[in-house]
């Protein structure tokens, strides 16, 4: 078995045009003082990397990694969120996802998607000079609006969206594999990789790529009433990553998984910080740990309450708190009685 390392903060949600959230050095130092050992960075965010000059430079690579080790933060890993979902982007969609790409491409959905492509594989080559294994991104989506089966789906319908996505990231896959870096697709609403099943039939269709994993996030299983815990059970050889969410799922009389159209705050199903929701962590880190998971547990703050700051703090103790160190011998190796084959066969009554 392997410790899972960590903690590490997921940067997204922080970065700002304030202090200390607008710079790297200054965001890995507060990061630091929270108690944090790594930071997984988003690409897309100019005011901490430079994601251009970090599929060019490993000059420039060492020194993000410098930087960050100064205050004692290591790079976990890169996040292309926002550029994985507009590989695949349904037309009802294009309004919505259009101010995650760069100005040049918005309004034209195809120099879009060609744009996202060239920023994941970028990002994968980034991952590379930095010394990275895993990357985190989403899938995007295609079939979603259709994911309640009224009205009645065409037949074939689904089966064409996941080979046109299915097409789409297999060079982006092969990609990843020349860089040695694993493409983990956080699973998660609004993609088209939403749960274990629609990951299964993507993995049919990409030919079981060794490069095709996921990121595991019990908050999104939460809010969708599955089962957190067997999902670690039937995948666990896949996940690569970990995003430490919390969530909670209350239902009432009026209102279940669909939320009726309300703001998070008032949702059935909602986000919370982390101790403050429903995931039995302890049971998700014994898995992990039993399974070998040998990545990073990364806090991914989000919450419709609480502070961030005052979020990612607790975070921080959070998963000290529930990291396992694990054991280097079994709790009754004082009983052991030393036997050899010879004996094995006596007690067995084996001649």
């Amino acid at each position: 078995m392997k410790t899972i390392k960590g903690p590490a903060l997921f940067l997204a949600q922080f970065a700002g045009d304030t202090a200390p959230f607008n710079s790297w050095d200054a965001i890995t130092r507060w990061a630091a003082d929270c108690g944090y050992q790594g930071v997984q960075i988003p690409s897309w965010d100019a005011r901490l990397f430079d994601l251009e000059k970090a599929a060019t430079s490993r000059d420039y690579c060492d020194e993000i990694k410098g930087v960050a080790a100064a205050s004692g933060i290591a790079v976990t890993e890169l996040s292309t969120h926002l550029q994985g979902q507009l590989v695949a982007v349904h037309p009802a969609y294009d309004d919505a996802f259009d101010g995650f790409a760069a100005p040049h491409v918005r309004g034209n959905p195809k120099a879009r998607q060609e744009w996202a492509v060239d920023q994941v594989k970028k990002a994968l080559t980034a991952s590379r000079n930095l010394g990275l294994t895993a990357h985190a991104t989403f899938s995007g989506a295609l079939a979603w609006p259709y994911v309640y089966p009224w009205p009645q789906r065409p037949a074939g319908l689904i089966e064409t969206a996941f080979d046109e996505l299915a097409r789409r990231w297999l060079p982006i896959l092969n990609h990843a594999d020349d860089c040695g870096v694993d493409v983990c697709y956080e699973i998660h609403p609004g993609e088209d990789l939403h749960d274990g099943i629609s990951f299964e039939m993507f993995l049919h269709r990409v030919g079981g790529h060794a490069r095709c994993n996921m990121l595991y996030d019990p908050s999104h299983y939460v809010l969708q009433h599955l089962d957190y815990l067997q999902n670690i059970d039937f995948y666990h050889d896949r996940i690569r990553m970990f995003h430490v969410k919390d969530a909670e799922l209350n239902p009432t009389g009026s209102q279940g998984v669909y939320g009726g159209y309300q703001s998070w705050v008032d949702r059935a199903g909602r986000f919370r910080s982390l101790g403050d929701g429903q995931v039995d962590f302890a049971a998700v880190f014994s898995k992990l740990t039993q399974y070998d998971f040998a990545g990073w547990a990364v806090v991914e703050w989000e919450c419709a309450m609480k502070h961030p700051e005052d979020g990612a703090r607790e975070g921080a103790e959070f998963v000290k708190h529930h990291i396992i160190r694990v054991t280097e011998k079994a709790f009754d190796d004082f009983a052991g009685a030393g036997t050899d084959l010879a004996a094995n066969k006596r007690m067995l009554g084996i001649s």
